[in-house]
């Protein structure tokens, strides 16, 4: 993709966008050539794909949120069963899902039926956030294990 551009702010505006993108990790624009003759004449900034598709994905976690509840219980095997047979009693129900959260939750979150309310990518764990982000809305899924335990979860919404 070429972009030509006569003003010097373009060339500044991503100038900065480069720069912060190499201390915030957030996105990496791959910059493969620019070059300025003079200021009246016309700019030429050659930027690769990756630039669009990382700004791209560098506002999704600014634009992507999802509302979702949990049910944690702490420990091993006996945890990932105890989960395994509420998912079966709960069936994609919400309401189900809110009552068991606020009998069999070891989060403080079970006084709100497990809710976690709305949260953008990286606010969870990683492994939470892979299922919150990725799976079918309206759905009990897991068990999932974290480092806090193993966690059933219903996502109620997402948008992007």
């Amino acid at each position: 993709m070429t972009i030509s551009r006569r003003s010097p702010a373009t060339l500044l505006t991503l100038a900065i966008l480069a720069l912060l993108s190499r201390s915030s990790n957030a996105f990496v624009p791959q910059l493969q050539h620019a070059s300025v003759a003079s200021p009246s004449s016309t700019s030429r900034v050659v930027l690769s794909m990756g630039l669009v598709d990382d700004l791209g994905g560098f506002m999704k976690r600014f634009t992507t949120k999802a509302t979702a509840s949990h049910i944690l219980i702490k420990g091993g095997a006996e945890a990932e069963n105890k989960l395994e047979d509420l998912k079966e009693e709960i069936g994609d129900s919400p309401v189900k899902f809110a009552e068991y959260a606020a009998k069999f939750s070891a989060c403080p979150s079970a006084s709100s039926g497990g809710s976690l309310g709305e949260f953008g990518p990286g606010a969870m764990v990683k492994e939470f956030d892979t299922v919150v982000f990725n799976d079918e809305v309206g759905k009990v899924h897991g068990p999932v294990k974290t480092q806090f335990g193993y966690h059933l979860i219903y996502i109620s919404d997402r948008t992007e």
